[in-house]
């Protein structure tokens, strides 16, 4: 189910309204909708297929990329109400492909990253296999395939939910292999994922209804120990948003902050100290 339409241009901060963090406010909050957006992590990979050598893996020293990658990532926690329910705290060592294989068990969540790109999220089901979200497509391929040179970690802990059963995750993961188009209920692979992972019906689109006060805070990070928080009406909604600062990166995110600060004049939506 959702609606199918052109991707629309991505918001900045500038033009996505923020709310001060206090909990007890009690005015109308508002939030950002993806209603009609999707992010398949699909945009960049065709201009990165020339930075690959012959066997799909990226060219250069992984030791550099890593370092790129984990200092341009935000430090971030989602809240529903008063609870937590997602966590990235200082982003995780990443390995190779090869690697990854010799740590990975059935039912795992493996998400691949790299600089300037959507994290592309996946499901281990063993005998070297992912499921994943592509390309408007749930497809069964090798890790290695799946990475498309990128570097990856298991992000089992980052969502708070109580996860399924390894065998009912990778049940789930594998009846949807084939699905397609317009039959899909997920926008990215990540929402696919963590649904095949968590059961929960706020990883599908349309899963929420979008009325009322926003539940979802995204809180972002920043140096110095301030913080600047986001509210959303559906998970899904904040994960698009969350997705998009993974794949502009820290600088760019803290920049479009500060833009829009400086045009707020200090008033809500300002950053605050923890």
């Amino acid at each position: 189910m959702g609606n199918h339409g052109d991707k629309p241009a991505p918001l900045t901060y500038a033009e996505v309204p923020t709310a001060d963090p206090d909990p007890g406010e009690d005015t109308p909050r508002i939030g950002v909708s993806y209603v009609f957006a999707t992010d398949d992590d699909d945009d960049e990979e065709e201009d990165q297929d020339q930075d690959r050598d012959e066997h799909g893996e990226e060219k250069g020293a992984w030791p550099e990329g890593e370092h790129r990658r984990r200092d341009d990532e935000l430090p971030c926690a989602v809240f529903h109400r008063e609870e937590c329910v997602y966590e990235k705290k200082s982003p995780a060592e990443t390995l190779a492909p090869e690697q990854l294989l010799h740590t990975c068990r059935p039912g795992d969540l493996v998400e691949f990253v790299a600089a300037g790109q959507y994290p592309h999220w996946t499901v281990y089901v063993g005998g070297s296999q992912v499921v994943h979200l592509h390309r408007a497509e749930v497809k069964s391929s090798f890790l290695g395939q799946a990475s498309q040179g990128r570097r990856g970690r298991v992000v089992n802990e980052v969502y708070r939910f109580r996860p399924l059963s390894p065998d009912a995750v990778v049940q789930k993961a594998l009846e949807q292999v084939g699905i397609t188009g317009r039959d899909l209920s997920w926008r990215n692979s990540e929402c696919f994922a963590a649904w095949c992972k968590f059961g929960r019906r706020e990883f599908k689109m349309g899963g929420e209804l979008r009325i009322g006060k926003q539940p979802y805070r995204l809180k972002l990070h920043l140096p110095g120990k301030q913080c600047h928080v986001l509210e959303f009406q559906s998970l899904e909604d904040l994960i698009m948003e969350r997705r998009r600062n993974d794949q502009i990166g820290k600088v760019a995110v803290i920049q479009e902050l500060a833009s829009h600060l400086n045009h707020e004049g200090g008033g809500r939506g300002e950053a605050k100290g923890h």
